[in-house]
């Protein structure tokens, strides 16, 4: 018992830099960008559609309840199919899937920005999310496994989460730019340039990765989907439905089945689209959990903070981007720091700090009022909010990523961005809820001290994952050495 606790307690410890540029780094860097530059894209058309959707509404013709479908077509697709995306990844070659599932989102990109109805543009938007499915859990596997060494690897998850969490707010300020200086169309468009640019290159710069041999899970694939699909379905629906309506229940009830069939199906098939030994990992189901809590917490703060720069305060598409530049700077700015402090602390006491800093900042943003100004009650949290978010989600992404074999990197990878979405539509549906129980009819300001307080609750469920990771590591040292 004694070698394996010290041996766990080693493996815990801060990894050391190296100071020298290992062979061929040049070409991997290179092709890290051109991934990421991928993922941006991908996380960029989540929100860049958010500012545009009024003129949408007006040059389409939607309905109020069909308009919401715009977003959530991607959301659905997207949020459903990365599970199975990450594993077709590991059967068939991250690379190939990646490429192939860019090419769907380009395309459909394409024709989205044409459309000329409802149905088409939701049909595109939920098309680009099956692309998105398909490329994103090849990014981060690809991330992983194109780094020349540790320190090129931490860098690149750093900027991976830098990407992923800043995009987000990225997306509403160039949303606004190109509504305002061109049409909503350009939200669309914007992506065939750079879809096509990644995928003329990525050949070239990033390495293929061995298939994996075996039958293809297809119950496993059937079931995680619809699952997936189910829950996401139901969350996004609850706020309009309600929470005790059939449609929400049965959501739930369908998603619960067949994530227990899941489940029973991964412990008999001899190739499980997810291995059951990876979910045994105490520290890897911790920070899945954390990262559940974190998305759940971020993604209201567009949700009610767009709302409030433009009903409240009166502000425009661009001018809202702009207010949340300090979100968007803070990810950024600490994103370069943070492999170096990772290798010094370790990733535990990051996600603390982080996920502790986005607690307040949204008890914070809790105390807006109607006498409220940008500059003195939302600059400051939003600020606290970047820099904290810019803390914690490489920690996270780099704990559940650790001691998983390569050939299953797109599996977890998958997971861990199965665990964002449906954390970002479980705190985007019950933060909506509470605002609209709080609410008054013409008015923003009733119902944002209870909502934002329960961002600052799903934040708190991040806290408490980090202070279970901090708390055991010392006893797993003490132990060791008392024996």
């Amino acid at each position: 018992m004694s070698s394996t606790v010290i041996s766990r307690a080693q493996d815990q410890a801060p990894l050391e830099l190296p100071t020298e540029l290992p062979p061929n780094a040049g070409r991997a860097a290179t092709g890290i960008a051109i991934v990421l530059a991928a993922q941006l894209m991908l996380v960029l058309d989540a929100t860049v559609v958010n500012v545009a959707l009024p003129k949408i509404a007006t040059d389409l013709s939607f309905g109020p309840a069909s308009l919401s479908w715009v977003l959530n077509a991607y959301t659905l697709a997207f949020g459903g199919l990365l599970l199975l995306g990450g594993r077709l990844g590991d059967v068939f070659g991250r690379r190939r899937l990646f490429w192939t599932g860019l090419a769907v989102f380009t395309v459909f990109s394409f024709v989205g920005g044409f459309a000329v109805s409802p149905g088409m543009l939701v049909a595109s938007r939920a098309l680009q999310g099956v692309g998105a499915a398909l490329a994103a859990p090849s990014v981060l596997a690809l991330l992983t496994t194109s780094a020349p060494d540790q320190a090129a690897r931490n860098r690149a998850l750093a900027l991976f989460a830098a990407v992923s969490s800043g995009g987000g707010t990225l997306g509403l300020l160039l949303g606004g730019v190109v509504t305002d200086l061109g049409s909503w169309r350009w939200t669309l468009f914007i992506n065939v340039p750079i879809g096509l640019a990644v995928l003329a290159t990525v050949n070239r710069f990033v390495d293929e990765t061995p298939r994996r041999p075996g039958r293809f899970d297809v119950v496993g694939a059937i079931t995680a989907t619809g699952a997936a699909v189910s829950i996401v379905w139901a969350l996004i629906g609850a706020p309009e439905h309600g929470w005790s309506s059939a449609r929400t229940i049965g959501g739930f009830a369908l998603g619960l089945l067949l994530a227990a069939t899941f489940a029973a199906t991964e412990t008999r098939v001899a190739h499980p689209l997810l291995r059951p030994a990876l979910l045994r990992n105490r520290r890897r189901v911790t920070g899945l959990v954390a990262m559940a809590g974190i998305v759940g917490s971020q993604f209201p703060l567009f949700f009610l903070g767009v709302q409030y720069l433009e009903l409240q305060l009166g502000f425009g598409p661009v001018a809202t981007g702009l207010a949340f530049l300090p979100v968007t700077l803070g990810i950024f700015t600490v994103s370069r720091i943070v492999p170096r402090l990772v290798a010094l602390f370790g990733q535990p006491p990051l996600i603390l700090a982080g996920a502790a800093g986005m607690l307040i900042s949204f008890a914070w943003l809790s105390e807006l009022s109607t006498s409220s100004t940008y500059a003195a009650a939302a600059f400051a949290p939003f600020l606290l909010n970047g820099v904290s978010a810019g803390l914690v989600f490489m920690p996270i992404t780099s704990l559940v990523l650790t001691d998983v074999e390569p050939e299953h990197a797109g599996s977890v990878s998958g997971l861990l961005q199965t665990m964002q979405q449906l954390g970002g539509a479980i705190g985007l549906a019950v933060i909506a809820s509470v605002y609209a129980a709080n609410a008054v009819p013409g008015q923003f300001i009733p119902g944002v001290h209870e909502a934002f307080l329960t961002s600052a609750i799903l934040a708190g469920v991040a806290v408490v994952a980090a202070l279970s990771l901090v708390v055991r590591r010392p006893r797993l040292v003490a132990v060791a050495e008392m024996e």
